[in-house]
Order: structure tokens, then C-alpha cells, then sequence
């Protein structure tokens, strides 16, 4: 393997594993050994499903506005906002009036995200 092909780019839309998780809601995914970047897109007001997983998330917002539902809690984030979601805990994004896009790092990789496809995964 070359090391270019370690190399990638938000901005590219075929760049990537390309994932539909819910109507409004696609992803690109990058995975390495140990940590997995999801680049999602959300459509304006689109929300994914409440889900867990035992894979540790963080989340950084690049672009838009979201609420941010974590646990029993909505907070409302901005660009440039960043979370850790411990594995197993209850969560989604709801994308505000102008949508939303956000860098997601799950470790370990979680293994249904290897693959295409749609949905969240279980």
C-alpha cells in the first residue's frame, strides 16, 4: 500500500466508505487499526436514530448548528463544539435550520461502520 492512499480530504464526496445512517443523513468513513473517523452530513432539521454502541465517540461540529441529544439530555451545539460519548450511552444529532456536518472518531473501529451499507449499525 502506497502512503498517498493514507491520505484523504473532507471536501472530496468519493472520498471515503460512504454510508446512509437515516433519511437526511449520510456518512464517509475512514478506518485505521485502532480509531475510526466518520464525516456525516445532515440535512437541514434532519436527526439520526437514538442508538449506543460500546466503541468510546468523540464529535467535533465543522459546519452548521445541531442539538446534540446525549443521554437524557439536548445540548445545543456550534461549530467548532466537540464531545466524548462513553460507549453504550444513548445518543443523536438533530441538525439545525442550515444542516449540520460533523467529524466523528470512534475507538476501537466499530465493525459494522467496515463496511456499506445503512443505518447505525446495532
Amino acid at each position: 500500500m502506497s502512503q498517498k492512499d493514507e491520505f484523504h480530504n473532507l471536501d472530496i464526496p468519493a472520498d471515503g466508505l460512504f454510508r446512509e445512517l437515516a433519511a437526511g443523513v449520510t456518512t464517509r468513513i475512514f478506518s485505521g487499526e485502532h480509531a475510526m473517523l466518520s464525516v456525516v452530513t445532515l440535512a437541514p432539521y434532519a436527526q439520526g436514530t437514538l442508538h449506543h454502541h460500546p466503541e468510546e465517540q468523540w464529535g467535533v461540529l465543522l459546519e452548521g448548528s445541531a442539538i446534540r441529544v446525549q443521554g437524557d439530555e439536548e445540548i445545543p451545539v456550534k461549530k467548532g463544539d466537540f464531545w466524548r460519548t462513553p460507549g453504550n450511552v444513548p445518543h443523536t444529532m438533530r441538525a439545525g435550520p442550515e444542516g449540520a456536518r460533523v467529524l466523528d472518531i470512534f475507538s476501537p473501529p466499530r465493525p459494522e461502520y467496515k463496511k456499506a451499507g445503512s443505518g447505525f449499525g446495532t
